[in-house]
């Protein structure tokens, strides 16, 4: 990081986490420029947003209520995972430890092989296909705020236009990008909002986990 980047970066110092997590962090706390991630447990992947980090652990914006006693890993665009240990949490946010002490410059930088985007996350769920006057099953597996992929024996054209139907989610219009076997790339025709894919997530991970 040269000088003038690590200047601004302590210059804007937080100071409002919470007290409990301050008295246990040995590292002053520096506030990141505003960094989506995600929280992955074995009851799924949850998304949220960096506030500010140190080496000894970072302080998360939340939009809804951790999972229970799951152990959690943050993960950051760049694919770098860092296990975690809840200090606090409030309503919005939450304060964690790393289980390891962290290299802070790499958080801040969040070096990648790839060009940066958009958090992706890992679901299972089954959907319905529409196109003209068929309908398709299908598995949503992977998404984003710009799109996602399906699984589905069903042959679609590249560029194709498709809706999306699903219990408990929005229905969505996309159109094919890339196709790998029975693996499809979508784009979606109207990206999602930040907080309405992350409140979504949430809401399909605990309904699948809902007993019948």
């Amino acid at each position: 990081m040269n000088k003038a980047a690590r200047q601004d970066v302590i210059a804007s110092v937080t100071e409002d986490a919470s007290s409990e997590f301050a008295e246990q962090r040995g590292a002053p706390r520096l506030r990141l420029l505003i960094r989506a991630a995600k929280l992955v447990s074995s009851e799924g992947e949850y998304l949220c947003v960096v506030r500010d980090a140190s080496e000894g652990g970072v302080s998360v914006r939340l939009f809804h209520p951790l999972p229970t006693d799951a152990p959690l890993t943050l993960e950051l665009q760049n694919g770098d995972r860092y296990p975690l240990l809840c200090v606090w949490e409030e309503e919005g946010k939450a304060g964690f430890r790393f289980e390891n002490p962290a290299d802070l410059e790499r958080i801040v930088e969040s070096p990648s092989r790839f060009a940066k985007r958009a958090v992706r996350m890992n679901i299972s769920l089954p959907c319905v296909v529409r196109f003209g006057e068929r309908e398709v099953n299908a598995t949503l597996c992977n998404l984003s705020q710009q799109g996602g992929r399906i699984i589905t024996p069903e042959r679609l054209s590249l560029v194709q236009r498709i809706r999306i139907e699903a219990e408990g989610f929005p229905e969505l219009a996309a159109k094919v990008r890339w196709r790998r076997g029975e693996t499809y790339g979508l784009s979606f025709e109207n990206n999602l909002q930040f907080e309405e894919l992350a409140r979504i997530a949430f809401d399909v991970q605990q309904n699948q986990k809902s007993p019948t």
